[in-house]
């Protein structure tokens, strides 16, 4: 049998409508995921429109010599026994001022912003570890003379105070310790659950997204995360953590101190340090295990531990009353400031 070409239908041809959508659809997805990125992106603040909000009256810069420019504030009772106050990661030295309140009429109470916090800011030499932490310090202490103080810190802080005062024990007086990083687990703990921002930045994606996109929404749930009081989160505070968080080069030094290495090892060492220790831990902190207190406890001989009931991360904000009078307690009994004379004095 004969088949005859005409039996068969041609096929029909291949629409060039299909070919569209194919190229289309994706750059279509691809047009719309850049334009909600460009529209959920943040900007990074103005420098001199955050000074001028955030600075203060007291507040004062300083140059360092990597070209670092250091935010600080000197306050409190000129003559007496100095305190440089060392905040956490992404806070600022504004979570000391309830402290420089209560402590003020009875001590010189110092605070800075650390290198890529605050109104410091990205340093040129984008050195955010503990050393670079360390030299902040020293710039603004030979700015006021100061040879020796009482260090303190809270979280990272702390973290930068207990490396401090391994490094340069002649210069520290006593050392305060407010739920500081830095001691590794007990048997058998888990990490904590910490907050959403400290979790983002765990993910290299996370990390470079965090230096783009920066809701104020996911600052707040940040800042609720890490507190057990949650009326310490008002409006104006966490304006104050988003604003300054886009300070210049501190989302960046964000994300490098997420990949920086905090040195574990040291934790080992932290038996060296012979200056009075004050531990003072929230025992309703969900960034660090409270039970770190007794591990810096059980290394640092002599030390005292205070636990401050239904508080957590932050106890100089959320009881400054309660924090204030374990300070001013412990080194009522516990400080000896070296004379001028002394020999361990420089």
């Amino acid at each position: 049998m004969m088949i005859d070409d005409d039996d068969f239908e041609p096929l029909p041809p291949r629409r060039p409508l299909f070919r569209r959508k194919r190229v289309l659809v994706p750059l279509g997805l691809l047009v719309a995921i850049l334009a909600i990125f460009f529209a959920l992106r943040t900007s990074d603040t103005d420098r001199d429109a955050m000074i001028a909000k955030y600075s203060g009256p007291a507040g004062a810069f300083v140059a360092g010599p990597a070209g670092q420019r250091i935010h600080y504030r000197d306050q409190g009772k000129r003559s007496g026994p100095a305190i440089i106050l060392l905040h956490g990661s992404n806070s600022s030295l504004h979570t000391w001022e309830p402290l420089v309140q209560r402590l003020g009429a009875n001590y010189r109470i110092v605070t800075l912003d650390l290198p890529g916090h605050g109104l410091t800011g990205g340093t040129p030499d984008k050195d955010y570890s503990a050393d670079g932490m360390a030299a902040a310090v020293d710039v603004v202490a030979a700015k006021l003379g100061l040879d020796h103080f009482i260090l303190g810190g809270n979280s990272m802080g702390g973290w930068v105070a207990w490396r401090y005062a391994l490094a340069q024990p002649g210069r520290v007086d006593a050392l305060l310790l407010l739920d500081a990083s830095g001691m590794p687990l007990r048997k058998g703990e888990k990490a904590p659950e910490s907050n959403v921002g400290f979790r983002i930045l765990k993910y290299p994606f996370g990390r470079w997204l965090a230096t783009q996109i920066t809701p104020r929404a996911l600052v707040e749930q940040s800042l609720r995360g890490s507190v057990e009081r949650q009326a310490v989160v008002d409006d104006a505070t966490v304006d104050r953590y988003w604003e300054l968080l886009r300070f210049p080069g501190n989302r960046e030094a964000t994300v490098l101190r997420a990949r920086m290495d905090r040195e574990p090892a040291m934790a080992a060492r932290v038996g060296d340090i012979k200056a009075p220790t004050l531990i003072l831990f929230g025992d309703k902190d969900r960034v660090i295990n409270p039970s770190a207190a007794q591990s810096f406890h059980e290394r640092i001989t002599g030390s005292e531990v205070v636990l401050l009931k239904n508080i957590g991360h932050l106890p100089m904000d959320e009881d400054p009353d309660a924090t204030a009078a374990a300070i001013t307690d412990f080194l009522t009994r516990r400080l000896v400031v070296p004379s001028p004379t002394d020999p361990g004095t420089r």
